[in-house]
Parts: C-alpha cells; structure tokens; sequence
C-alpha cells in the first residue's frame, strides 16, 4: 500500500509503499475512498502545529470497512463510513455530558502507530487517522455508516470542514431566523458557516475576505452581502450592514487581527465565535469594558461543536434533499501521487476544497 509521507515540515510529501498492522482491540482498517485536502494538514506539514516526523497526514476522509478487530461489532466488511477525528471513549465527562467532541478519553493510538515505512521505522498517524493512504487503521468510535449510494468524494467533507463551519453555526450559537450573521473569511470552513447560516434562515448574511473571487462563491452558498477586507474597513462595513453591528460573527481563519475585527464587528449582546485555529502562542485583544457594558460573548467552537453519531446522518439526509451543499464544494479531484500539486493549490487559496481520490 501507499501513503503519503511527511518526513520534514516545510518539504513535499514523499508518497512510497508503507507497511500497515493489522486491526487491534476496537480498532478498523480502512480502505480509503476519499480524502480532502483541509488547511489543518497544511500547518502540520509546514509546522505550525505540532506533528512528530515522520508521520502521514490526512483526516477529512471517506472509505470502506476492509477489516474489523476484537470487539467490534457495529461495522462489517464492505461499510461505507465516514472517518472524523473526533473519537469518544463513552466514560469521561465530556462523552457523558453531550460533548463528546471534546473526549478526554486516551485511545491505543495516542501513543501507537499501525504504520511503518520500509525500513521499519513508525510513521505517526498524525489525528489518529493518517487518511493520505490506501488504507488505514482506526477506532471504531470515529467511525459513521453511510448510505451506500452516496458519493464518497462529496461524503469525506463531511468528516471535518462542513461539520466545523455548518456545526459553529448551527450547534454552538444556535443561529435562528432573521439573526444577523458575519462569517469573516471565504474558505472550506466559512463557506459552511455560510451554508449553515442561510438554511437557518438568518438574514443578512455577510462573507467577509480578501478575495472578490471567494466572495462571488460566496454568494452561491448563501451570502447576502459581501465585504472585501482589503478594500474597506470591514468592522464599519458590518455595522453599516446590520445597524449596530452583527448579531453573530463567525471567524473561521486562525488570524489573531481576524479574531479582534471580528470582535468589533458584533452587536451590543451579539456572540463572536473562533472556529479557525490561531498558533498555540499566539494572543488576540478584545476590550473588557466593551463585553461587560454591552453584553457581548466570545466563545469557541472546536469541529462544530458536532456529536458524531446523531448528526452526520441529519447533514446527510439534507445533503440528498439537495439542501447542503456538497458537490459544489470539490474544486478538483487529484490521485495520491499528485497530492503535493493539491496542496500547492489549496495554500495559494485557488481551491475550496480538493480532493485525493483513490481506486
């Protein structure tokens, strides 16, 4: 089998032949059908987040059952299933609270590794997952059955990117109908907080980025109104929109001036959410007097906010309802040997979302 391989940040991936192990203890191999390029892999492979070399990346992904090990019971040989980073032990706080996106559970493979490349060294299976492969071994809590009929290429999306920015909007602020919405950059992620806010039915909503061709996509998935960022300010181009600022502002890039625009842009008692991940000492600025004179919020959403099991199969139905978007979301589709052109097109913002298919 092969795998994409990254032995130093900052380099191409080298794709060669690896050896995989076989199935532990509640763990499935999976036998990749689809696997999206997102820009949490990207800062792994340049090394702004940390990854432990060598490892192989890749976590937004779709696949088949090929092999189950002991104790596995809910999944069968030739299972379409979605494959999410988000994993749930079922024992800690989180997992018996309704949060299981934030498990604190230690799995097998936090420390482990089904992978080694041909000379015998362990590649990291970077998320517990490493989906830039033939085939992979994971637990069986991240894993989602699908219907078999639907496209495995459209599917993968929904493991990561749709379910961060659809998720932040819909499980985290609750958005409803007439609520004003800003979604502060036009990317994989954004666009589906966009998504998430018109199917919620919250008006206006307004994409805010620095690329007029993202803004014209934008409108095609729901935006009402469009700001460019490095034409305008966009803080006073929101409260000229709204009236006094957003009701909810999305910022689903991990820039620490995004996250403070994207502070000033929400209204008295409005609710800003970070969705995009900032570098681990990075800081962003936000006036204390101003949250506590006008009541405003500043909270966080990690994948959505999303529990797996209960509603992937509701993103799914609205997917097949022709309500989601999916299809429009894939920019191109690449084999796993063209996998360093894909990413090059993702990291010069040419894509939404490109896809690694596999035969």
């Amino acid at each position: 089998m092969k795998a994409a391989v990254c032995y130093e940040a900052g380099k191409p991936l080298v794709v060669e032949e690896i050896k995989l192990d076989q199935p532990k203890q509640g763990e499935v191999k999976i036998k990749m059908a689809a696997t999206a390029v997102c820009h949490s892999d990207i800062h792994f492979f340049m090394g702004e987040l940390p990854g432990q070399t060598p490892f192989v990346g890749g976590h937004e992904s779709a696949g088949y059952v090929d092999e189950v090990g002991p104790g596995v019971t809910d999944f069968k040989k030739g299972d379409p299933v979605l494959v999410s980073l988000l994993y749930s032990c079922g024992k800690c706080l989180y997992c018996r609270t309704g949060r299981s996106h934030l498990c604190t559970g230690v799995f097998p493979l936090d420390t482990e590794t089904r992978m080694h490349n041909m000379k015998g060294e362990p590649l990291t299976q970077n998320l517990k997952i490493s989906s830039f492969a033939d085939y992979t071994i994971i637990d069986q809590s991240q894993l989602v059955k699908l219907p078999a009929d639907i496209p495995m290429d459209s599917a993968c999306m929904l493991a990561c990117g749709v379910i961060t920015g659809f998720g932040a909007v819909v499980n985290k602020a609750k958005v409803g109908p007439n609520d004003s919405c800003a979604i502060v950059g036009v990317g994989g992620v954004g666009i589906n907080a966009i998504q998430g806010a018109a199917i919620s039915g919250a008006y206006p909503v307004i994409a805010v980025d620095i690329s007029d061709s993202k803004l014209e996509t934008a409108k095609k998935f729901g935006a009402t109104h469009t700001v460019n960022s490095s034409k305008v300010d966009p803080v006073e181009a929101v409260q000229k929109i709204t009236g006094e600022g957003a009701d909810y502002v999305f910022v689903t890039v991990g820039n620490t001036k995004a996250f403070t625009q994207g502070f000033n842009m929400s209204s008295p008692c409005g609710t800003t959410v970070l969705v995009g991940l900032a570098k681990f000492d990075a800081m962003a600025e936000f006036s204390p007097f101003l949250i506590t004179r006008f009541e405003r919020t500043v909270t966080g959403s990690f994948m959505g906010t999303t529990q797996l099991q209960t509603e992937i199969p509701k993103l799914v139905k609205l997917y097949q309802a022709g309500i989601l978007k999916l299809d429009e979301l894939i920019t191109h589709r690449f084999p796993l040997e063209k996998i360093n052109e894909a990413i090059d097109e993702v990291v010069q913002g040419k894509a939404l979302r490109n896809i690694i298919v596999f035969k």
